[in-house]
């Protein structure tokens, strides 16, 4: 029995949700989203949505919780939207943002452009005597932790100074140096 599969996704205010034979459309105040399904019937009424199963079959139970957490994951995206942000840890290392251009500083001897989607919003901060931070503000949850996992890649934290792109709140695995 599915524990995720099973729940009800409550839509809020707003929220429209259309399902056309193998494609379910999510429009809302912050944009539109749309994903292919199939193993699963989804059902719109009363301001949820129901995800249900043909059969018991393995490959049935597997989808059911997925296509339910990524419909709620579409739901909270176009209502509410998702934020991932990004903490630049080490001296020299600088972010800045023209338009859908980031620029990262990042100790090698060039610094990094990346171009964004254009369905992504960069926000960059810099204070003093803080570490830059590099904020993605989309309402497509794939998206913006693919390119979160993107800049990340860039230069991944390393495990004795912490050195390196983290995301902010991410524990990271110290070890200890070479004791002489």
């Amino acid at each position: 029995m599915s524990r995720i599969g099973n729940n009800p996704i409550a839509i809020p205010e707003g929220v429209t949700i259309e399902v056309k034979e193998n494609e379910i459309t999510v429009k809302g105040k912050l944009g539109e989203l749309t994903q292919d399904f199939s193993g699963v019937d989804v059902k719109v009424e009363d301001g949820q949505a129901f995800v249900t199963r043909p059969s018991d079959s393995k490959e049935h139970k597997a989808k059911h919780g997925l296509y339910r957490a990524l419909i709620l994951n579409m739901v909270k995206g176009v209502s509410q939207g998702w934020i991932k942000e990004l903490e630049l840890v080490g001296v020299g290392y600088r972010a800045s943002n023209q338009g859908q251009k980031l620029d990262l500083a990042l100790g090698f001897s060039h610094n990094i452009v990346f171009d964004l989607a254009p369905e992504v919003k960069v926000e960059t901060i810099s204070e003093k005597g803080k570490n830059p931070i590099v904020k993605l503000t989309s309402h497509d949850k794939q998206l913006v932790g693919h390119i979160a996992a993107k800049i990340r890649s860039f230069r991944k934290p390393e495990p004795y100074k912490g050195k390196g792109v983290k995301f902010v709140g991410e524990q990271l695995r110290r070890k200890a140096g070479k004791s002489a």
